[in-house]
């Protein structure tokens, strides 16, 4: 990469580490990937830190990261790019995927799934041996550089015949299974990114395990990670940690009135 694209992608820089703590060897995996230009799928639950790992490797491997949200109404254009009017005239537009090829960005797409079929088959050159993108508005293809690595992620727990990747695309991936960290490890998350007593990042960890232990029993799915912090911060701003269990973690997962009274029944056990 030349310096004038370092400085162009100065923005997409992460410079301070990230904290992430490792809890397998998904580290290891992901580097080997980056080295042999192999794509990545990262498969697991909202808030279990995929969106995390995906910084941290930025940082640790000082790439610069381009991170696309993926919603229903995301287009092909929305990703390769577009024409816009600009002063009379029309003037070319690259989209993130694209900005992501030309500078030899990481580009991770979030919950891949969210977006419209028809846009994923866009990436299928890329995630083959001929690494290129497409640009059809411009009759070009663009040559991907050794250093531009392409991730996605999904929640296989929102899977469903409407909402699922093709073999076509998956087979294309290496894949990462991402879950909710050992309850030692998650304490320790949890302590370090809120500052709070360790004895009580403890109990909610224990809560966490007791909600995901209601996933299809009243439950879509337990309380992540991030809940769990957002939780231990309020406590840690002085709230009372019943109602900041209520707020951040009970009411948060469910609008089920039974349902909500159990989780408040499992925060008094506990607190």
């Amino acid at each position: 990469m030349t310096s004038e694209n370092m400085i162009e992608n100065a923005k997409y820089y992460i410079n301070d580490e990230p904290y992430y703590l490792p809890t397998a060897n998904e580290v290891e995996i992901f580097n080997t990937a980056l080295a042999e230009k192999i794509p990545v799928l990262l498969k697991g639950p909202t808030g279990c830190g995929k969106t995390r790992f995906m910084e941290y490797m930025s940082w640790y491997n000082k790439r610069p990261l381009i991170t696309v949200a993926c919603h229903d109404d995301l287009t092909t254009a929305d990703l390769v790019g577009r024409y816009l009017i600009q002063n009379d005239s029309t003037v070319w537009q690259d989209g993130p995927l694209t900005t992501a090829v030309r500078n030899g960005c990481i580009c991770y797409l979030d919950e891949i799934v969210e977006a419209r079929k028809d846009t994923t088959v866009v990436i299928h050159p890329l995630c083959d041996d001929r690494r290129i993108l497409p640009l059809e508005k411009l009759g070009a293809l663009l040559q991907a550089p050794p250093e531009f690595c392409l991730a996605m992620s999904y929640n296989p727990g929102y899977q469903s015949a409407v909402k699922d990747l093709k073999p076509s695309t998956r087979q294309r991936f290496i894949s990462i299974d991402f879950s909710y960290p050992d309850a030692d490890i998650e304490t320790q998350i949890v302590n370090q990114e809120s500052g709070l007593d360790i004895e009580v990042c403890e109990r909610l960890v224990k809560l966490a395990e007791m909600t995901r232990n209601l996933v299809g029993n009243g439950l879509e799915e337990g309380a992540s990670t991030r809940l769990l912090v957002h939780t231990a911060k309020l406590i840690n701003r002085g709230f009372e940690p019943k109602i900041a269990c209520r707020c951040a973690i009970a009411d948060v997962l469910t609008d089920d009135h039974e349902t909500v009274a159990l989780l408040h029944q499992m925060i008094e056990t506990l607190f």
